[in-house]
């Protein structure tokens, strides 16, 4: 028989995770084998009461350990099991849901021993929010590089951005914090609620490999599944592999999206991607260019930047409209023989607080010596490459 875990073990695992200080919430939330049984463990601060619904059927009534955490114990049964959790709150409020600590990591071996050297090539399909099937379950995987951080939580409108509720857990040497949340899909906000090592006020961040976001002035990140978009635009590719381009006509118009063409009859507002694309297409076809270069369309919280000032990298700007319909973009500008070239901007970022700046209360993208680190001119923060 597995011997219980001590008393004072689990309450110092407590103290860890109503301080937010705690690297592995999974350890002491979720299901475990405990002595002769199943100790099943939910952190729902404010909750009147919670019941275990094992998937087998029945309900176990968790009792109120202390702080928020709830525990119900299943005797003379050494098997795991699927469940949900029923939370009762003040006012009759109540929810059910699929526990995100019963779940193993969605993150790989592979993956947490490239990324802890550095070498990870395709980091983007691994860290920032994907949906994914898991354990038989559908949801989100979170995933954020927060190295120095004392905790990090997934906030959104699912959880009344309250941090308390879904703490990541860290992953080893990599620095990578986390978290499969069931039931959790695409058009989600959500952002990064960032303890910093030295216990100061959490930061609120958006993540840096979101592939949507809000348009701003608003800044949460978006979940997004890129996998649902099919390509149309074979012919053009096929045509473009035939000739190599050394050996190509090559005549480049440059365009800022925002300002190129404005729709007057509505506020003077900029053209959506879907709008511009008819319309470039055909304007740059006329002048005989072959291609358009767009100045950057990575998410940037001040237009006056020109988009040079990017906070999400992965993240077409969603002042022109959804991820989708810059995909529309692209393809409507291939179907018409015009090639597309996107700026990138990897020299500089600026110092919005919901952006890479002291991203985990270090400075962990940036230079921590400002003459170093510091765009005069700009007033942006340089890259450190040394990292």
């Amino acid at each position: 028989m597995r011997r219980p875990t001590a008393t004072h073990e689990v309450e110092q695992q407590i103290d860890r995770l109503v301080q937010l200080s705690h690297g592995d919430p999974h350890s002491v939330l979720g299901i475990h084998p405990d002595g002769d049984g199943i100790v099943v463990r939910t952190y729902r601060p404010d909750a009147e009461s919670v019941t275990v619904l094992p998937d087998f059927g029945g309900r176990i009534p968790a009792r109120h350990r202390r702080s928020g955490v709830f525990e119900a114990r299943l005797n003379n049964r050494p098997e795991l099991f699927g469940y949900l959790i029923e939370a009762k709150y003040p006012g009759g409020q109540s929810f059910t849901l699929r526990d995100p600590y019963s779940f193993p990591p969605t993150f790989g071996e592979l993956d947490s021993h490239l990324a802890a050297e550095g070498r990870h090539e395709r980091i983007w399909e691994r860290l920032g929010a994907h949906p994914t099937h898991h354990r038989g379950a559908s949801g989100t995987s979170f995933a954020v590089w927060a190295p120095t951080a004392r905790s990090v939580s997934v906030v959104g409108d699912f959880n009344s951005w309250d941090g308390r509720l879904h703490p990541m857990r860290s992953i080893g040497s990599t620095g990578i914090w986390e978290l499969f949340i069931p039931e959790i899909g695409p058009g989600e906000r959500y952002k990064c609620e960032i303890h910093p090592p030295d216990g100061g006020l959490h930061l609120l961040k958006a993540d840096p490999y979101a592939f949507r976001t809000e348009a701003p002035p608003l800044s949460a990140s978006i979940v997004h599944d890129t996998t649902r978009w099919q390509w149309k635009d074979h012919k053009y590719l096929e045509e473009r592999a035939r000739t190599p381009h050394p050996h190509a006509p090559l005549s480049v118009y440059e365009v800022h999206l925002g300002s190129w063409r404005r729709n007057v009859e509505e506020g003077d507002r900029a053209l959506t991607y879907r709008e511009a694309a008819g319309q470039l297409a055909a304007y740059v076809k006329d002048l005989g260019f072959t291609h358009v270069e767009l100045l950057p369309v990575a998410e940037h919280p001040f237009g006056g930047s020109w988009g040079y000032q990017v906070t999400g990298y992965f993240a077409p700007t969603a002042r022109y409209g959804h991820p989708d319909d810059f995909r529309a973009f692209v393809e409507e500008m291939h179907a018409q023989g015009v090639g597309v070239i996107v700026d990138w901007v990897p020299a500089h970022f600026p110092r919005d607080p919901h952006a890479l700046a002291r991203f985990d209360g270090t400075a962990l993208y940036e230079h921590e010596d400002p003459r170093e680190g510091a765009h005069p001119d700009w007033g942006t923060l340089v890259f450190n490459y040394g990292r």
